[in-house]
């Protein structure tokens, strides 16, 4: 009954399903691995202290910046140049932006800080003024913004001396000297300043690197483990269901019960033979005009006698 199984057709079917089902299996076990890295990055970062509470550690002791050193107290030794203010950035549910200066350090390279935020808007703002000279700052340390960050505007567009995004690939086209691949936040003892919208700067927190936390990014791949099981179950599924739908046909020939199209069918044959079968008896009875021994012979004979 299941020798159907082999026929072209079917062997067809057959490796779509080999095929289809252990990569929606493999793709939802990849998925579901992806889901329990973050839920053991978030432990783990559950179980260590607060970043920002260990010992200040030298900047280039930290790089690159990892999900281990992110948020780490950093200290570098440099001279303050460009300013650049950060619009579109919310604390505490609050609009306002970032106030961040490059820091020159004795390498040649600088390192953006963000001193501070303040509330409102950039146009006509009064931001406070840098510390001259050489300083010392220790911040914690955050990795470069990307598309993904919170806060960040990548459409581009904004008004000299504002950029979108806290990055060494975006500050790197404006300033004429290279930029840490990393940038700083400082804590809230140094992020004060005299005047500006709002009053004195408020420090900004750092943020938990990305991956680390159980976020909308994690229960989406959870989500996707399920929907590749589930196309897994449905592949297997429908192979079974034609399986059954081609074995029922099969006997059904077998048993000689004939679906009712073919039986239309075979009467729409029976009944034409039998018209062509009438046909050919009507033309054996008739008799042509000009047959030797037909009617017409007979007619003339009766005229001669």
């Amino acid at each position: 009954m299941y020798r159907f199984l082999l026929t072209p057709r079917w062997w067809g079917i057959n490796l779509f399903v080999v095929l289809a089902i252990p990569f929606c299996v493999f793709m939802g076990t990849w998925q579901l691995g992806r889901f329990e890295d973050r839920v053991q990055s978030h432990e783990q970062a559950e179980r260590q202290p607060d970043p920002s509470t260990r010992a200040a550690e030298p900047l280039d002791e930290l790089l690159p910046v990892d999900k281990v050193t992110s948020g780490r107290p950093a200290v570098v030794t440099g001279t303050y140049g460009d300013q650049f203010l950060v619009p579109g950035r919310e604390l505490e549910d609050r609009e306002g932006f970032y106030v961040l200066n490059l820091l020159r350090t004795d390498s040649g390279k600088a390192l953006p800080v963000v001193r501070g935020w303040l509330p409102g808007s950039t146009s006509g703002v009064r931001v406070p003024a840098a510390p001259e000279g050489e300083v010392t700052v220790t911040g914690d340390l955050q990795a470069s913004e990307n598309i993904n960050s919170d806060g960040v505007n990548a459409r581009g567009g904004l008004p000299s001396g504002q950029i979108g995004m806290i990055s060494a690939a975006t500050l790197v086209n404006l300033v004429p000297y290279d930029v840490y691949d990393a940038w700083v936040t400082l804590p809230e003892g140094e992020a004060g300043g005299a005047g500006g919208a709002g009053g004195s700067m408020e420090p900004v927190p750092a943020a938990a690197p990305q991956g680390s936390g159980l976020d909308l990014k994690a229960f989406q791949n959870l989500g996707y483990t399920g929907e590749w099981f589930v196309f897994a179950a449905f592949v297997l599924f429908m192979w079974f269901r034609l399986v059954r739908r081609e074995a029922e046909s099969v006997r059904d020939v077998a048993l000689g019960l004939v679906p009712e199209a073919t039986e239309r069918a075979e009467g729409a044959e029976g009944s034409a033979e039998t018209t062509a079968g009438a046909g050919e008896k009507a033309a054996s009875t008739a008799d042509p005009a000009g047959a030797p021994g037909g009617t017409a012979a007979k007619s003339r004979e009766t005229t001669e006698a």
